[in-house]
């Protein structure tokens, strides 16, 4: 069982850091620099709530503001927890929807997310700057801020729905792929879950008859979140908090 910490943070600000950047000043055109002096309004001596991207939370201090960038010092805890074995694959959205979903999936927290070409998707979405300029990125640390926690999943994109769901583990994970046409019951009624879950979601226009019977013969399930169609972003938090709930992970 978990339980939630007795009390929230005082500060609900994380700002987070890779290892290569601490021990050098902070820009002060990094939006990191314009969050820290123009939104939170620390001055030099100022402490704030700091982590490492996928290792520990702690403490920076603001020691100089220069006019070439902000001095700090750091103080770390023990490491975060892992995020839950819930890998998330979508048909390849726009690239709104995409940032979308890159942001709030982070922050509910999932191993793994892989952004997948279908038959029925765009696949020119995938050139969109979003992942050419590593533009992602920047969208998973700020869901992970927005959680107040250091952990990002795994991401990939523009590989074929097969090629992900090839690599996924045999044993010990239960397969779901939302549908709205084929699906027999919904995603609530799934009682029993396996240690870890993969949930497909497929693109705006939905799966093909092929990737259906594809998914089916890789052992997933279909199952809907109603009679309402969701948008994609829609979707992917709603069955996420489902399916974290169902598994005791939140």
């Amino acid at each position: 069982m978990r339980f939630a910490p007795a009390s929230p943070p005082a500060d609900l600000n994380l700002i987070l850091f890779d290892r290569a950047e601490l021990p050098i000043p902070l820009p002060r055109t990094d939006r990191r620099s314009i969050h820290l002096v123009k939104v939170l309004r620390r001055r030099e001596g100022d402490s704030f709530d700091a982590g490492i991207i996928n290792g520990p939370r702690g403490k920076g201090k603001l020691l100089r503001i220069g006019d070439d960038g902000l001095s700090l010092e750091f103080t770390w805890d023990i490491e975060q927890p892992l995020n839950d074995a819930l890998t998330l694959i979508v048909g390849l959205p726009r690239p709104q929807t995409a940032r979308d979903v890159l942001r709030e999936a982070t922050a509910l927290g999932l191993q793994s997310l892989h952004f997948v070409t279908t038959e029925k998707g765009e696949a020119n979405y995938g050139q969109s700057s979003l992942w050419q300029n590593r533009e992602w990125h920047r969208h998973l640390v700020l869901g992970a801020e927005q959680a107040f926690c250091t952990r990002l999943p795994e991401v990939t994109f523009s590989r074929t729905l097969f090629d992900v769901v090839s690599t996924l583990p045999i044993e010990g994970m239960s397969r779901i792929a939302l549908d709205n046409y084929e699906s027999r019951r919904s995603l609530s009624q799934i009682a029993t879950l396996k240690p870890a879950v993969a949930l497909a979601v497929g693109p705006e226009r939905g799966w093909s008859g092929a990737e259906r019977d594809g998914l089916r013969q890789q052992g997933f399930e279909m199952a809907h979140l109603g009679p309402r169609v969701l948008r994609t972003e829609t979707a992917c938090i709603a069955a996420i908090a489902l399916l974290k709930a169902k598994n005791n992970w939140i």
